[in-house]
């Protein structure tokens, strides 16, 4: 006699993943909306589908970026960054933090071979708290759905949040702060791609065949994973602006002030999905009062507070340095804010 029960079989597990996925989500609010407010069901999606056509064109150019610097091998460029004269790796860092083309998986390995290879951690806590912020595609789905102002406003806000950490972990560090900031560091690879330290990028890469099967991959991978993402988010956005009274949004986070943009940092910290998802939502939000500053606040906190952004760093750090990546990044979301709200 079998114990297992119907989720343990194969047709079990599949459904159960699937059910994780934004498609289930997607599926599972829309179905909820038809059922108990069906008037307002094709007017939720069509407002999701209009907003996912415009988007379009922005996701497929950043696909195929993405495709193109994993095909040509580009983090070999991105590890340069960390040579020279501790300033100088710093400031490079920061720059590169966003251009970097890891997934989530890499960021570890690659962090971790630059701290066993003997790369200060000012220069790699600049390149942590920038990199989370801005990517190729994330900044073109930010100008997508926000526009280019906020988009630009964000990149530069990444590269600041990377220089003030790292010269703050510098200046930490020169005082007798973090003398053992590591733990045990075992460089490993991930799989997901070549060896960052060895190398040099192919930017030819269309005549190798398998770079160009690189290109397929990420290209196809990356657009789906958008694509669903993004689904997601324009739904949410969609159900927000139906359902959420804008007379509520605009009292917590609305307005002038820190107040606004400090509660959006701490409420972004927990509340964040990814890079991807956020855009599409704030700008919901703001539609009903949110302020450009706390929209800001959000984004870079919730960032910084993403899990891939925090596991990577709870793994190859100690607490007090850990808790010096979060202090840093939620007081630079909440500085960004304010700036954005001046100059906005």
């Amino acid at each position: 006699m079998s114990l297992a029960t119907d989720t343990d079989r194969p047709g079990g597990r599949d459904l159960r993943a699937w059910l994780a996925t934004p498609w289930a989500f997607i599926v599972l609010m829309l179905l909820a909306v038809a059922v108990l407010d069906g008037g307002r069901l094709a007017s939720i999606v069509s407002f999701a589908v209009a907003a996912l056509g415009s988007t379009l064109p922005y996701i497929v150019f950043a696909v195929l970026l993405i495709a193109g610097l994993k095909a040509a091998g580009a983090e070999s460029v991105i590890a340069e960054a960390f040579k020279g004269r501790e300033t100088r790796m710093i400031l490079m860092a920061a720059l590169f933090g966003g251009l970097a083309p890891f997934c989530s998986c890499e960021v570890i390995p690659f962090i971790a071979g630059l701290l066993a290879l003997g790369a200060p951690l000012s220069a790699v806590m600049a390149f942590w708290l920038s990199s989370p912020l801005i990517d190729p595609p994330t900044l073109l789905i930010t100008a997508a759905a926000l526009g280019w102002p906020f988009a630009i406003g964000k990149a530069v806000a990444a590269v600041a949040l990377g220089l003030f950490g790292g010269f703050a972990i510098k200046a930490a560090m020169g005082a007798g702060w973090f003398s053992e900031p590591l733990k045990a560091i075992r460089p490993t690879r991930c799989g997901c791609g070549p060896d960052p330290f060895t190398g040099r990028p192919a930017w030819k890469f269309w005549q190798e065949p398998q770079r160009r099967e690189t290109f397929r991959t990420e290209f196809m991978a990356n657009g789906i994973f958008l694509i669903k993402w993004l689904a997601l988010a324009y739904v949410l956005e969609a159900l927000l602006v139906t359902y959420v009274p804008a007379t509520m949004i605009a009292g917590l986070v609305g307005g002038e002030g820190i107040v606004p943009i400090g509660i959006a940092a701490l409420v972004g910290m927990p509340a964040y999905l990814n890079s991807y998802v956020a855009p599409p939502l704030l700008a919901g939000l703001m539609e009903q009062g949110m302020s450009n500053g706390a929209a800001m606040s959000f984004m870079i906190a919730g960032a910084v507070s993403s899990v891939p952004a925090m596991a990577a760093v709870w793994s190859l750090v100690r607490k007090p340095v850990f808790a010096a990546y979060l202090g840093l990044g939620v007081s630079g979301a909440i500085v960004s804010g304010i700036v954005f709200q001046m100059l906005a």
